[in-house]
């Protein structure tokens, strides 16, 4: 395979990381329903690169930020949600390879594929060039989202702030539960309903974890509660 392919010219040059060895690219992008060599242990290594990487600009940019603030930032930045955000932003999908029940199903849009790939890819740039040229893949993609933080909105995660709202509005706290739950347990999916009963507000979030579908769910009770209460807004933050 010419590293000049056009199948993979576009996504090299977005990722800005010329590939020596684009078969690394390409079983990044395989799934496991295509065949093997597929891409779930490029995903353990891309895992670490990429928390790593997004730790360390987050450490240099928020110095008085403590070691919780961080990591609460840190999720935000590094769960499926914004890594399919990238993928789809990337165009990752046109370059799956996909087994035909997949293709079928949409697995080309799906925030697990994408992200899982999306990993993988990290991984794959480490073993053509090395960590620092990964790391700077991972850097160039995440530079803008780190940028735009607001350490005072996002400091502490929606269950957390939520919850001191309604504390600080002498409410209920909120109550969640699941309401669907589905996949095989490598890869499942939930969809959660954080309930406001007090005040009457019910809203959903979904995620690959019951946390993560809970922080979603609560991220969208917060917007709701912003709009109808635009003066108490930055008690919310």
């Amino acid at each position: 395979m010419n590293v000049t392919d056009n199948r993979f010219r576009r996504l090299s040059e977005a990722l800005g990381h010329a590939f020596s060895r684009p078969e690394l690219l390409r079983q990044a992008l395989t799934h496991r329903s295509f065949g093997t060599p597929h891409n779930e242990r490029f995903e353990f290594i891309g895992d670490s690169i990429l928390n790593y990487t997004v730790a360390r600009m987050l450490y240099d940019r928020f110095p008085q930020l403590t070691e919780g603030e961080l990591s609460r930032l840190r999720a935000n930045l590094v769960n499926q949600n914004t890594l399919a955000e990238i993928a789809h932003e990337l165009k990752l999908g046109d370059y799956l390879y996909l087994g035909e029940g997949e293709l079928k199903s949409g697995g080309f849009n799906r925030p697990s594929i994408l992200a899982d790939a999306l990993e993988a890819t990290f991984a794959a740039v480490s073993f053509d060039a090395g960590f620092a040229e990964a790391e700077a893949v991972v850097r160039g993609l995440y530079a803008a989202r780190v940028q735009a933080i607001d350490p005072t909105k996002h400091a502490k995660d929606a269950k957390t702030r939520l919850q001191e709202w309604l504390q600080s509005q002498r409410l209920a706290l909120p109550r969640y539960r699941i309401q669907a739950q589905s996949g095989e347990a490598h890869e499942q999916h939930f969809l959660v309903v954080c309930d406001l009963a007090e005040i009457g507000v019910e809203t959903q979030g979904e995620g690959t974890s019951r946390r993560n579908a809970e922080q979603q769910a609560a991220e969208r009770a917060l917007q709701q509660l912003e709009e109808k209460h635009p003066q108490g807004g930055k008690r919310l933050r």
